[in-house]
Order: C-alpha cells, then structure tokens, then sequence
C-alpha cells in the first residue's frame, strides 16, 4: 500500500487538502496529515483540521509520495520551513513523487525540484520564480516525471483522482471516480 505525506499548514486551502485526503483514502492509500506546529489547523476559510500527527513525529520516515496543499498563507509557510523543503529533497531524491497544488508549487521550486521540468500553478504564482530550465503551462494538471502540479481549488477532484492513478493504476481511479457519481 501506498503511504502519501499530506503537510497542513495554517492558511492552507481547506477544498484542496480535504480533497486530497478523502480521494487517496477512498483508494486505500495509507495518507499522513502532518501539522507544521501541534495542534488543529486553521485553515483559509476558517476551516479546522486536526492533523494526524506533528510533522517532527515522521519527518525521517519515508513516503511514496508527499502532496502540498496550496493557499495563502499556507503555502508560504511550507515554503518557509526547513523540514518540508529537506522531506521534498529526501523523496525526489529516492525516486518517489512530489505534488503540489495552487500556491504550493512556488514549495518544490525552492527545492530546486522544479529545474527541467513543466509544471503549473495558480496564475501568477510561478511568474517570477520558476526556473528559466522549467515551463509553467497552466495546464490544470501536469505531471512531468515524479512531479505533479496542479492548479487550484477548482482543479483539486481532478489532481486527486490524478495521484490516484499514479500510485495505483488506471482501475483504482476509475473505481474510486465511479463512486464518486460525477456524471
């Protein structure tokens, strides 16, 4: 079973990080949530998470696969902590995935993940900071090697369903779409 790190930071975008979180268990992947700090989370509209654990309680261990959630100011708080950026690092580096919606791909350009690759975000966010290796397509979906970006909120079922799919095939995201009743 696939095990996926989901950091949740204050001000992070509640749609996309439950989004994530609901979807990758309806697959039976085994998700984390980690909270930067301990505690409940408060997100962007005022939402509260409760965080399965702190993010010092498994930021040695090993992932699969390590989801951003984006939104403001919870991106830049990932962004800004020194943990997330060496988790990113430590997982690309052993050949798993990194993904990250709306703001949060602003986070793997920080850890250098971005260089070569194309990527996407909410508009604006990688205007002034991808790498001039990288390509911002606005797509709402991109996935180019172990590096998943998405756009925003609106894009949140599309992303999850996407990592679904990656982590465990083309039947898991169908079976889990179909129960989903979207058409």
């Amino acid at each position: 079973m696939a095990r996926v790190l989901v950091p949740i930071a204050e001000g992070c975008e509640e749609l996309e990080a439950v989004t994530i979180i609901d979807l990758l268990r309806r697959a039976g992947i085994e998700v984390i949530t980690a909270g930067l700090i301990p505690g409940p989370v408060t997100c962007s509209r005022k939402t509260i998470i409760v965080p399965d654990v702190t993010l010092d309680e498994v930021a040695g261990n090993e992932f699969d696969m390590v989801v951003l959630p984006g939104g403001l100011p919870g991106a830049d708080y990932l962004n800004a902590d020194n943990r997330i950026q060496e988790i990113l690092k430590r997982t690309a580096e052993a050949g798993n995935y990194t993904a990250a919606i709306c703001a949060a791909p602003k986070v793997l350009v920080t850890a250098g993940l971005l260089e070569g690759k194309s990527a996407t975000a909410y508009p604006g966010v990688l205007d002034e900071i991808i790498p001039p290796t990288a390509t911002n397509t606005g797509n709402a979906i991109e996935k180019d090697g172990k590096v998943i970006t998405s756009r925003g909120p609106g894009t949140a079922m599309d992303f999850a369903l996407s990592l679904i799919e990656t982590l465990e095939g083309p039947n898991k995201r169908k079976a889990v779409e179909d129960s989903l009743v979207r058409v």
